[in-house]
């Protein structure tokens, strides 16, 4: 740009020069141009001063681009803090002013923690000491000492004459206007305090804390006559929002020395510092920005809006004390000169042109225009301008995947648009990064969709697994050391090197540990940490390690010292016991380490030996964390070492420190890497993009809420001061920069709608204002001005987008601004709203022969395996028996799973040691740990093995007369290829007994057990459906030609079925195999349970009735029931109801189930 040009200057000339710009990037090429048209000498470096990385990585970026200076190098780039420091230090002596300053807030934390204590017993400071109460863990001690650091490192800052008086014993505050006030009773310990701190110092350092150097440095410097060799020749001041007087004192002064350039973003060309409260406050005396023409001088307050511009006045208090702040030092006719332009405020429209909405309302601002008086002076809109818009979500999840599709019709319609001229921002990103990892990260780089990104600001125990690791370590003494605790921990590679675990022997070692009977516990002894009493060791890693090493050692045998040995521990995998005991050794060691207090060196070597002796870094990313951990443990000793502090620390107080300060120095700050950057609001984060876009607007979300201390003085009322930081404030002035930083669009989404009842849900109250000011000062073109109309604009620029990512209306296009690009989603449609599949597949074989379990299964639940046999899609949940827990009571599936254990170990003994061979096998179950401990062990074992005992009962009755054991028979039975597509069924049917009698009894008998009831009070068989398994291997006996009677033998009592004839079995078995494979097309429309209470409901009601006993069996009463449809996700999808099971295919409900259950019901009710 012409009016950019820079006088070509001969020598760096000491002195302070201000450059105004409502565009950063013309900041930007000046200051490239500067440091371009007037080098440093060799060796000298660039000092840079900005407020956050990303800025500084901006800067860089253009000075090392062709139009800058080609290179970025011998650059120095500091935070405003250090810079001041850096300068006392140069001006005062290096040898007299340490690097550290014991006033610095990490070393005023370690003070105050051994200080608190001994303020205990002064009156004084009653208000700390009744904090400090009931502080079992030096928590509180600790977090009031963080607080205090805070507040007093603020005070050097923003308060230093407070400090000043109170070192001389002045109990006084002063006013924003430098009025003398007394220090409020209840506060007159912070003085006091402050007099303690400084005493407490050693002599030779009480006064080098940022109050008492600011002045010497003051006076130093004004004596100088030369710059110093340590004080840097040239300083740049970059795209800073607020700095404290403090900081500019120390900027001019070093300017009477020094060449210091302050770059600064001034959102208007105006002098605008009276538009806002406090305004008085500034005491400007001469600004170098003229007020409006047309703003009256003085400004009522009550006639602001007529004059001022809305936006600017309720979100720029920060920008306009910092501005106003630098009128005070600002003497433009003494190096204008030197530019061709010191007030760069370039329009927002280009000229000719009436510019998007988005610039409009930039514009505005540029130019402190008030919202139009009347309707006619609103400005047009036309309809197709997005430029601002409003996208309201449901849920964070709904937000993000709402984005990525506006991204990418972003890219398809704004010319040019890249990856990195994007930004998206919100409040907080470590809420927003999983659903951002979820949704972006979801598509493969080859994808037309995929957008490139990355993730700034996200913390590092969310992206780095050794610091998760190490966090769960540090927390040992207080955890239960679960078997997710330590699994969790082998899943971090790091620690799996330490130890020689590979991630392929993760599943085995999960498997053994399964099998072992760990729950939680290291030992008994830790258990007794939680309440328990000593000497349960059940269930323990050390319960386990026992069981697996004596497995290992003797294999499949008798009990040893009361350990049962788990012999799954064998060959060559035997050598993961190993590790696995190296682990838990280490454990227990570190255990026994951590729970004792211990002082900071203690504690320095014990958290090395535990990085040492845990881990073994091999990737780049954790041998950094390894070298941060050892540079945070030194600094953490000498700031403890400067404070004196001798006495023993909890590990508490540790691991809040030591955590806080190693995941805060890990936290990603990938910015600018050429992708569409996501991070959180932060100042100056907002550089100029293309595109910017805001997420997570919500009320009470943003601006972030962030409460001052009570004993804060400076948030007390009357004591405010200009460039004094507000977290509301500041976040005030970021949606602000946002706004002005936008380019091409300026985009805002929040949850507007909750997600349960689909209820309005408010904005941010600063998305409110910003809507509230488009509708006063535009709207859409061509539009009447009736009322009915006068939210036409913002209904145009805001999306209510639907709940679901697959909702219809994106699909329907009857609402143009609803897409998405998510084309998967567009086959949900297909689905009618029944959920009912109403196309069949084609017949296929998947298997050369059919055996009984398939049939079984098939029977059992035709709907489930069409889902799993043909489509592979397994909706079970699966059941996941939490291993953290040992088992206190028996589960519902307890009698199927250990009961038949114990019904086993029954069978399998002479009848007259049946009881005795169940009492061992419960013994045996407890010592595997599968029963609970002690009293509840006897317990659980007690109500498996009472109805085993019964059914052992039943099972010598049968015997009585089917005394014979046979062996296994073959089941290979022809069949019709006319109604099958294999040519037989085979398989084998065991369990058969002979009758050695020539009465009328079958010649075979043959049964099963069901652990559970299953006759109703007068002896009927009440859950026929638990019949099923031992009906199909009933039907196949018969049909082989076998004479065999079948029982199902439960606690209750027995129910039986009677032989059936050959040919008649053959008809049974051959109709269900028929619809077995036509379950393989589609999902019949029938269920067992259902279907055969309809057919029993049949022999003795009328039809309406047995309908209804269906329809309560599917769907439940709504009260005790849920009914089958309740418990069954495969239903759930193909039937969601009982109208659509009943209506589906014709009504083939009622057909399918008269050919599938009522054989089965008549056999069981005796019918013919």
């Amino acid at each position: 740009m012409e009016n950019h040009k820079i006088n070509s200057v001969q020598e760096i000339v000491p002195g302070l020069s201000i450059i105004h710009s409502n565009h950063l990037e013309d900041l930007r090429k000046v200051a490239a141009g500067w440091i371009k048209a007037h080098p440093l000498k060799v060796l000298e470096t660039e000092q840079f001063i900005v407020q956050s990385n990303g800025m500084a990585q901006w800067l860089k970026l253009a000075l090392a681009d062709d139009d800058g200076c080609g290179i970025s190098a011998g650059l120095e780039v500091h935070l405003p803090g250090r810079y001041v420091w850096t300068a006392y230090r140069s001006v005062l002596g290096n040898d007299s002013i340490p690097v550290d300053s014991p006033y610095d807030r990490d070393r005023l934390v370690w003070r105050f923690f051994r200080l608190l204590p001994l303020l205990s017993e002064e009156e004084a400071f009653l208000p700390l000491n009744r904090f400090l109460e009931h502080d079992e863990d030096q928590r509180k001690q600790y977090q009031l000492a963080c607080h205090l650091a805070d507040l007093y490192d603020q005070y050097q800052v923003y308060r230093a004459d407070w400090l000043e008086d109170w070192s001389k014993g002045k109990d006084r505050l002063k006013t924003g206007r430098g009025e003398p006030v007394e220090l409020p009773l209840e506060h007159k310990w912070q003085a006091q305090l402050w007099r303690r701190l400084k005493n407490d110092i050693p002599t030779q350092f009480q006064e080098i804390g940022r109050a008492d150097l600011h002045q010497r440095f003051l006076r130093q410097i004004a004596q100088m006559d030369h710059r110093p060799d340590t004080l840097p020749p040239r300083v740049m001041v970059f795209g800073i929002s607020s700095l404290p007087q403090q900081v500019l004192e120390t900027l001019h002064a070093v300017s009477r020395l020094c060449q210091v350039l302050l770059f600064v973003h001034n959102p208007c060309r105006h002098f605008w510092a009276d538009i806002i409260e406090d305004r008085d406050l500034l005491r400007i005396e001469h600004a170098r920005h003229r007020s409006k023409d047309s703003m009256p001088d003085p400004l009522d307050p009550e006639l602001l809006h007529q004059h001022a511009n809305p936006l600017l006045a309720a979100w720029g208090k920060q920008g306009r004390d910092y501005i106003g702040l630098l009128y005070g030092y600002d003497e433009p006719d003494t190096y204008q000169q030197q530019f061709a332009q010191i007030d760069l405020f370039d329009d927002f429209i280009a000229p000719g042109t009436n510019g998007s909405l988005l610039q409009q309302v930039q514009q505005a601002i540029l130019d402190l225009v008030p919202l139009p008086g009347e309707k006619e002076d609103k400005q047009q809109v036309t309809e197709d301008d997005l430029s601002i818009s409003f996208q309201l979500a449901h849920s964070r999840q709904r937000e993000v995947e709402i984005l990525q599709d506006q991204l990418l019709h972003c890219f398809e319609t704004i010319e040019g648009l890249n990856p990195r001229d994007v930004i998206v921002m919100t409040p907080d990103i470590e809420a927003y990064a999983p659903h951002i990892e979820a949704v972006f990260g979801n598509l493969a780089f080859h994808d037309s969709r995929f957008i490139p990104f990355t993730i700034a600001d996200k913390p590092g125990r969310e992206s780095v697994p050794l610091l998760k690791a190490l966090e769960k370590l540090l927390h040992l003494p207080d955890s239960r050391m679960a078997v997710s605790d330590l699994m969790d921990l082998l899943e971090v590679p790091a620690f799996r090197n330490r130890f020689g675990v590979k991630e392929a022997d993760l599943p085995k070692l999960h498997q053994w540990i399964k099998g072992a009977g760990i729950s939680w516990g290291l030992n008994p002894d830790q258990r007794t940490g939680f309440g328990l009493p000593p000497g349960l060791e059940q269930n323990t890693w050390e319960f386990g390690l026992k069981r697996m090493l004596l497995g290992y050692a003797v294999g499949k045998a008798q009990e040893w010292n009361g350990i049962e040995p788990y012999d799954e521990v064998g060959g060559l995998e035997a050598a993961l016991i190993g590790p696995l005991a190296a682990v838990i050794e280490q454990m227990e060691s570190l255990w026994k380490i951590l729970s004792r207090p211990g002082s900071p060196e203690q504690w320095c070597l014990r958290i090395r030996s535990l990085a040492k002796n845990c881990f073994l870094p091999e990737e780049s990313r954790d041998r950094l964390i390894f070298n941060r951990l050892d540079e945070v443990l030194d600094n953490w000793l000498d700031a403890c070492s400067q404070a004196e502090l001798d006495r023993e620390l909890t590990l508490a107080v540790v691991r809040d420190f030591f955590l806080g300060m190693i995941i805060q120095s890990s936290i990603s700050q990938r910015f600018l890497a050429g992708m569409v950057n996501f991070g959180t609001l932060m100042p100056m984060r907002a550089i100029p993009f293309k595109v910017v876009c805001l997420l997570g607007m919500n009320d009470k979300e943003f601006p972030r809420s962030h409460p001052p201390l009570d004993f804060d003085l400076m948030a007390q009322k009357g004591l405010y001061r200009p460039g004094d930081r507000s977290r509301r404030e500041d976040d005030r002035y970021l949606f602000l920069e946002a706004l002005l930083s936008a380019r091409e669009k300026f985009y805002i989404s929040y949850v507007g709608r909750d997600v349960r009842d689909n209820s309005p849900r408010m904005p941010s109250v600063m998305v409110g204002q910003l809507r509230d000011y488009i509708s006063a000062g535009w709207s859409l073109e061509n539009c009447g001005d009736d009322d009915n109309e006068k939210n036409t604009l913002i209904d145009q620029l805001t999306c209510i987008h639907p709940l679901q990512p697959f909702g219809s209306a994106y699909f329907l296009k009857t609402q143009p601004r609803l897409f998405t690009y998510a084309h998967e989603w567009r086959s949900s449609l297909e689905v009618k709203e029944s959920g009912i599949i109403e196309d069949s597949l084609e017949k296929t074989l998947f298997d050369e022969i059919l055996n009984l379990g398939s049939l079984i299964r098939f029977v059992k639940n035709p709907v489930k395996y069409f889902f799993n046999q043909r489509l592979s899609i397994y909706f079970d949940q699966i059941r996941v028996v939490s291993q953290d827990q040992e088992p206190f009571v028996l589960d519902a599936l307890a009698p199927f799973g250990l009961g038949n254990q114990l019904l086993e170990a029954g069978l399998s003994a002479d009848p007259a040691q049946m009881q005795n061979a169940v009492l061992k096998e419960a013994e045996r179950l407890t010592r595997t740990g599968e029963l609970p401990m002690a009293g509840f062990g006897l317990l659980a074992a007690q109500q498996l093995s009472e109805p085993v005992m019964l059914m052992l009962k039943h099972h010598q009755a049968l015997l009585s007369k089917w005394p014979l054991k046979c062996d296994p028979m073959e089941i290979s039975i022809p069949l019709d290829p006319e109604r099958s597509l294999v040519t037989a069924l085979d398989d084998w049917l065991d369990r058969l007994y002979q009758t050695d009698s020539p009465d009328a009894l079958p010649r075979f008998g043959r049964w099963e057990f069901y652990p559970k009831s299953i006759l109703d009070k007068k002896g009927n068989v009440l859950r026929i459906y638990c019949l099923i398994p031992l009906w199909i291997r009933h039907v196949s006996g018969c049909a082989q030609g076998i004479n065999l009677a079948s029982f199902l033998v439960a606690p209750d009592g027995i129910a039986s079925l009677d032989p059936l004839e050959p040919a008649k079995a053959m008809e049974i078995l051959m109709t269900l195999i028929e619809q077995f494979w036509t379950g393989l097309t589609r999902p019949l429309a029938v269920t067992a349970r259902t279907g055969i209470a309809y057919v029993d409901a049949l022999m003795t009601k009328d039809a309406q009735t047995a309908k209804s006993k269906a329809l309560k069996t599917y769907e439940g009463d709504g009260f005790q029931s849920k009914g089958e449809l309740g418990y069954d996700p495969y239903l759930q999808r193909a039937f969601p109801d009982f109208d659509a099971l009943w209506q589906a295919r014709d009504n083939s409900f009622e057909r399918l189930c008269q050919t599938l259950y009522k054989p089965l019901v008549n056999a069981v009710r005796k019918e013919a």
